[in-house]
């Protein structure tokens, strides 16, 4: 075998331990090898390798079966730090994560209409906060995930609808100011590997993602993995037309989706600019015209999630959105909907879930793919 076949092999072996290591830790050198099937030996130099690189190290003995105690190995989630940005369409949400995704700071910040270059200002302003917070660690920060709502072509931002950061280099621009990797993602399919990461959605295979603001979004895992199409484009569904004879939307089209189902369809429809807690407010007091737009709001989104129900005929539906997760009457509203409209034979054998990550599903999943960029580089 040569030195890159002995290399190669050295790396995939890396990966199994350390995987199984952040699975089941903490765990023994005895018991991965008893699940990877790698030999004793194999798994003894290789776990010295993790231990050297402080990617894990042990702790007290375990129980033993007979026989000397085992050493127990923990991954070390704080052998570097990841920040993870949603790039919304009036705000940026940010936070700050150990290796495990576990959230140590966050930065949430209302955008109120600003000038580009001020919302640029103030994510490379959140971003500094966050370094200068940063823990002592052998790797620092390991990158840095970036997810907007829009086009994203390898990691470059090909066309944002509804707002301006597709006018930026934001790639080139991070990687000079903060001299880290630097990854750039759909919003909605950071919030799908978010969820499927750490949220609601880890038990499922298949499953997706529905994004609802100002415009709609969908992320779409097929047998584990992020679909994302041949240009990374997958998911605009919030751009299918429902209504040929529609008002024209701002990618150019007519009657999309999202004219009618989005957060910003909703609040055109009513009769007041209101905010979330006024209209809490309104449906506490049973206003009629408030409750009518809800229903119908869960109406048109339940019209769309039956075409990607008969589309893809996942085992489930992530929905993030801060109204339909405060208001149940546009959850029910979904579900009564899609229920009526559905394939008979899919009834019952799909779950519409409400997001567990809220708004930090987006950003988990970016900085997730920061942290699993880091490990792969990491390994040998």
């Amino acid at each position: 075998m040569n030195i890159a076949d002995q290399a190669l092999v050295k790396k995939i072996n890396q990966e199994l331990l350390l995987n199984q290591i952040l699975s089941h830790s903490p765990i023994s050198r005895a018991k991965l090898s008893e699940i990877t099937g790698l030999n004793k030996s194999t798994v003894s130099a290789q776990v010295n390798t993790l231990i050297e690189k402080q990617l894990i190290f042990e702790i007290g003995q375990g129980q033993s079966r007979g026989g000397r105690k085992p050493v127990m190995l923990v991954f070390n989630k704080n052998a570097g730090y990841s920040i993870g940005l949603d790039l919304g369409v009036d705000y940026i949400n940010g936070i700050l994560t150990d290796l495990e995704g576990n959230i140590l700071q966050d930065c949430y910040h209302d955008l109120n209409e600003l000038a580009p270059e001020k919302a640029l200002e103030i994510l490379f302003s959140i971003i500094k906060g966050f370094l200068n917070q940063l823990p002592d660690s052998p790797y620092g920060l390991t990158g840095i995930g970036v997810c907007v709502p829009g086009l994203v072509d390898n990691n470059h931002i090909v066309f944002t609808p509804n707002s301006y950061w597709s006018q930026f280099e934001l790639q080139s621009l991070l990687q000079q100011e903060f001299n880290v990797p630097i990854f750039i993602e759909n919003e909605a399919n950071a919030g799908a590997y978010g969820e499927k990461k750490f949220g609601s959605a880890s038990n499922f295979n298949n499953l997706i993602y529905v994004s609802i603001s100002t415009g709609i979004g969908v992320g779409i895992i097929i047998n584990n993995e992020l679909y994302k199409g041949i240009n990374g484009f997958s998911g605009e569904m919030g751009h299918m037309t429902i209504d040929f004879n529609g008002p024209k939307c701002s990618c150019g089209n007519r009657g999309c989706w999202e004219l009618y189902a989005s957060e910003k369809a909703l609040f055109k429809s009513l009769k007041h600019r209101v905010s979330y807690q006024e209209i809490t407010n309104l449906v506490q007091q049973n206003d009629v015209d408030t409750l009518s737009s809800l229903q119908n709001f869960g109406f048109n989104l339940g019209i769309g999630l039956t075409s990607i129900l008969n589309t893809f005929n996942t085992e489930a539906v992530i929905l993030r959105n801060h109204i339909i997760e405060t208001q149940p009457i546009v959850l029910n509203s979904i579900k009564n909907t899609v229920s009526s409209r559905v394939y008979p034979q899919l009834n019952y054998q799909y779950e519409l879930i409400v997001s567990s990550l809220g708004k930090n599903a987006p950003a988990l999943g970016a900085s997730s793919i920061v942290i699993e960029n880091f490990l792969d580089i990491v390994k040998v």
